[in-house]
């Protein structure tokens, strides 16, 4: 699978062109349907302890690769996407960026909020205001999948999760966990339907495990649990 997947990256060449042409080719029209679970049942989004140890591993970054892993970790943006920003992106004073949406029919912007210390480090290392028009992290899509690779390699994560995908996924979830509003999210995903959204609420959370527990509890109150028995002794044919 790792493989496949490195052959795959490697075949895209990097671009030189710059402003409306880049983009137009990196603009695809297909819609996006998260899918959160592999058909074999295998998870594609990283769960909250997953996200820390991320944040962790990136922290141990370059200066150059890790705000362009933070930008990603924090917008939920696809790797494209966080490629494309130039230095009138962002708005330091409203800690803002505003991203380029693909895989849109029509071409959309969205505008999502970043903490105010990745902005401030930002604005340091780039000079945001004297970059204008410039690419922050001119880079090969292919070098910005390998920064994410090593990241989730640094942070002990593997399968389907440890992706740029997974990261993407994962700040959905999060954020529903935190309770953004659906349409908010919406907003930030970039997705042009809210049904689209809505499938990142699909996956179990906290809350919902609270609600089970409570469940659970009122099923136990009036029982006398017996400890569970398990017999060893092997069935012989």
């Amino acid at each position: 699978m790792t493989n496949r997947i490195i052959v795959k990256q490697n075949t895209q060449k990097c671009s030189t062109a710059t402003g409306d042409t880049a983009m137009s080719a990196r603009i695809s029209p297909a819609p996006e349907t998260p899918v959160l679970y592999a058909i074999s049942g295998a998870r594609k989004y990283l769960n909250a302890d997953e996200r820390r140890a991320v944040l962790n591993a990136i922290d141990t970054l370059p200066l150059d690769r890790r705000l362009f892993a933070l930008t990603l970790f924090w917008t939920g943006a696809r790797i494209s996407e966080v490629l494309a920003l130039r230095g009138f992106s962002f708005q330091p004073s409203r800690g803002i960026v505003a991203i380029h949406t693909l895989k849109r029919r029509r071409r959309a912007v969205r505008e999502i909020p970043i903490p105010h210390s990745l902005v401030i480090a930002l604005d340091r290392r780039f000079d945001l205001a004297a970059l204008g028009d410039a690419l922050l992290w001119p880079w090969c899509r292919t070098t910005a999948w390998r920064i994410i690779r090593g990241v989730m390699d640094a942070a002990h994560i593997s399968g389907l999760a440890a992706s740029p995908r997974g990261l993407r996924h994962g700040f959905a979830i999060d954020a529903l966990r935190h309770s953004v509003p659906l349409t908010l999210l919406q907003k930030w995903m970039g997705h042009a339907r809210l049904a689209t959204t809505a499938i990142y609420a699909d996956a179990s959370g906290p809350e919902e495990r609270a609600f089970a527990q409570h469940l659970w509890a009122d099923a136990n109150r009036h029982r006398i649990e017996k400890p569970l028995q398990i017999n060893r002794t092997r069935i012989q044919s």
